[in-house]
C-alpha cells in the first residue's frame, strides 16, 4: 500500500494563500475602523450648508433675531416719544439727535442722563426719609409714593413702553455706554413725529415673538393630537379627525375677531391682569390655537406610516406604555417634518398678525410691530404727497423676513428627504 507524502513545498504552498487572505481581511477590518457613520441630522445639516440660499437666509435671521434681542442696548431713538411741531414726516437724514432733547419732555438741560441723575437723586432722599421715619403708616405711605413715582415719572418710563427686567437692565446699560447719543433718523419720522428707525427695531421684537410663540403653542397641541390620533387609529382616529374636519369648516378670523374683542373688554382684562396674563400674551396663544389643525394633520400622516415598524413593535414587546411609545417613538420621528412646516408656520403666523393689526384688532399703541407699522404707513398715504418711507422699510423689513424663512425651510425640506441625498 503506497503512503501518499507531502513535501514541505507543497505545504509553504498552501500557507501563503491563507497568510495573503488573513492581511486582506486585516486590511478590510482596519479601514472599516476609520469609517466613521453620519448621523441622519449630521447629514442633513452637511447638506443643508451646501445649499447657500438657505443658509444666507439662516444666518440673516439669526442677525435679525440677535439685533430683535439687543434692541434696548442699541443707541437708537425713543420709539414712543412724538414730536408734533417739529419731526412730522421727516425723511430720511442724518440731523444729530439728543436722546431726551424734546423740549416738551421738559428733562433737565434737555438730556435724558441729567434727568435721570437728578431723578435718582430725588428718589435716594426719598429712601432716606422712608429710613428716617417710623410711624407705620407713614412709611406705607412712603413707600406707595417712591413706587408711583418710579412708575409714573421715571424717565426711562417716558422714552419707552413697558420694560421687562431685562429689557430695563439693556436700557441702563445703554445709557451708560452711550449718554444721550442716537442714531439719527435713518429711516424718517411718521405722522406722529416717532423716529421709524426705532419703531422698527421695537417692531421685530414683538413680530418675532408673535411667530415664535404661536407656532410653539402650535407645535404644542398639533404634534401632540396628531400623534394621538395616528397612534390609536380606529374610532379615536376618527372621532379626532373629524373634529378637526369640524374646525376647518369655521372661519377663523371671526373667531379671532371674536375672541381679541371679548378678552380686550375692561373688566376681562382686568381679571386676566390679576393672573399676571396681558392682551398682548393672550394674544399670541389665540393665534397659535388655531394654527393647529394643518400640524395635526401632518403629523397624524407620518405617525400611520410609522407605528407598525419594527421599533415600535420592540418597545411593545419590553413592555412601554402607549404614552412612551408615541412621545419618546413616534414623536422623534416625525420631527424632521415637523420642523420643516414650522419654518414654514412662522411666516404665515407673522402675516396673519400683521394683517390684523392692519385692521386695528392687533397690536394695540404704545405698542409696536410691523403690522401696526404698516398700517401707519397706510394712512399716511396720500395723493398730495407721498411719504414713502413709512411703507417701504415696515414692509422691507417684514419681507425680507418672510423670505428668508421661505428659504431656509426649502432647504431644510430638501436636506431632511432622504430621497435628495444623491441629487447634489
Amino acid at each position: 500500500m503506497s503512503q501518499s507524502t507531502t513535501s514541505p513545498d507543497d505545504s509553504a504552498s498552501k500557507a501563503r494563500p491563507r497568510s495573503a487572505n488573513q492581511e486582506t481581511l486585516e486590511r478590510v477590518l482596519q479601514e472599516s475602523r476609520e469609517i466613521r457613520g453620519v448621523s441622519l441630522w449630521q447629514d442633513a445639516w452637511n447638506r443643508l450648508r451646501r445649499n447657500r440660499t438657505a443658509m444666507i437666509s439662516l444666518w440673516c435671521l439669526l442677525a435679525l433675531a440677535l439685533a430683535a434681542f439687543l434692541t434696548p442696548l442699541l443707541p437708537l431713538q425713543s420709539p414712543i416719544d412724538k414730536d408734533l411741531n417739529n419731526r412730522r414726516f421727516l425723511s430720511p437724514n442724518l440731523q444729530t439727535v439728543v436722546l431726551g432733547g424734546r423740549p416738551g419732555l421738559k428733562f433737565k438741560d434737555g438730556k435724558l442722563t441729567s434727568e435721570l441723575a437728578a431723578f435718582e437723586q430725588s428718589i435716594e432722599e426719598a429712601r432716606r426719609e422712608l429710613a428716617e421715619e417710623t410711624d407705620p403708616k407713614r412709611r406705607q405711605q412712603l413707600v406707595e409714593e417712591i413706587e408711583a413715582r418710579i412708575e409714573v415719572e421715571h424717565p426711562f418710563n417716558q422714552m419707552w413702553n413697558n420694560l421687562g427686567g431685562i429689557a430695563w437692565w439693556m436700557c441702563e446699560a445703554r445709557v451708560a455706554i452711550f449718554g444721550d447719543f442716537a442714531v439719527p433718523s435713518l429711516f424718517g419720522t411718521d405722522k406722529l413725529g416717532r423716529d421709524l428707525l426705532a419703531r422698527v427695531f421695537w417692531g421685530a421684537r414683538v413680530s418675532l415673538i408673535v411667530g415664535i410663540v404661536a407656532t410653539l403653542v402650535s407645535l404644542i397641541i398639533g404634534v401632540s393630537y396628531g400623534a394621538i390620533a395616528g397612534y390609536f387609529g380606529g374610532r379615536v382616529d376618527t372621532v379626532m379627525m373629524r373634529f378637526v374636519d369640524m374646525l376647518y369648516s369655521i372661519p377663523f378670523i371671526f373667531v379671532v375677531i371674536f375672541l381679541v374683542t371679548f378678552l380686550g373688554e375692561e373688566s376681562v382684562k382686568q381679571e386676566l391682569a390679576s393672573y399676571g396674563i396681558d392682551q398682548i400674551m393672550i394674544f399670541y396663544i389665540v393665534i397659535g390655537a388655531i394654527y393647529w389643525l394643518t400640524m395635526s394633520r401632518v403629523v397624524r400622516g407620518q405617525v400611520l406610516s410609522l407605528r407598525h415598524e419594527q421599533f415600535v413593535e420592540a418597545a411593545k414587546t419590553v413592555g412601554a406604555s402607549s404614552w412612551r411609545i408615541v412621545f419618546r417613538h413616534l414623536v422623534p420621528n416625525v420631527l424632521g417634518v415637523v420642523i420643516v412646516y414650522l419654518t414654514l408656520t412662522i411666516p404665515s403666523v407673522m402675516l396673519f398678525e400683521a394683517f390684523l393689526s392692519f385692521l386695528g384688532l392687533g397690536v394695540s399703541p404704545p405698542d409696536v410691530s410691523w403690522g401696526l407699522l404698516l398700517n401707519d404707513g397706510v394712512e399716511a398715504l396720500s395723493i398730495v404727497k407721498v411719504f414713502w418711507w413709512v411703507v417701504v422699510f415696515p414692509g422691507g423689513a417684514l419681507a425680507a423676513t418672510l423670505f428668508a424663512l421661505n428659504f431656509l425651510g426649502d432647504g431644510l425640506r430638501d436636506a431632511l428627504d432622504p430621497r435628495m441625498k444623491n441629487r447634489d
